[in-house]
């Protein structure tokens, strides 16, 4: 399992990021045109959201870890 590599300001603006673009991304898929551009866009928001929130609420980020940061410090 990874070691959490998550925390401080870089959790807060993930779930601050990953909230604001699943919201975009459902209203985009609510209220947009059928265009399959306005879908795709609306279903890769929600995915990149989701993704952030979830890196936000386990504290562990992969990319994180293959670049070697480590915003999580002594404090998780």
């Amino acid at each position: 399992m990874l070691e959490k590599n998550v925390g401080g300001t870089d959790r807060q603006l993930r779930f601050l990021l990953g909230g604001v673009l699943v919201l975009a991304g459902l209203a985009a898929l609510a209220v947009g045109s059928p265009g399959a551009v306005t879908r795709t866009g609306g279903v890769m928001a929600v995915a990149g959201g989701g993704s952030l929130l979830v890196n936000a609420v386990t504290q562990r980020c992969r990319l994180n870890r293959l670049l070697g940061l480590d915003t999580c410090g002594e404090n998780c």
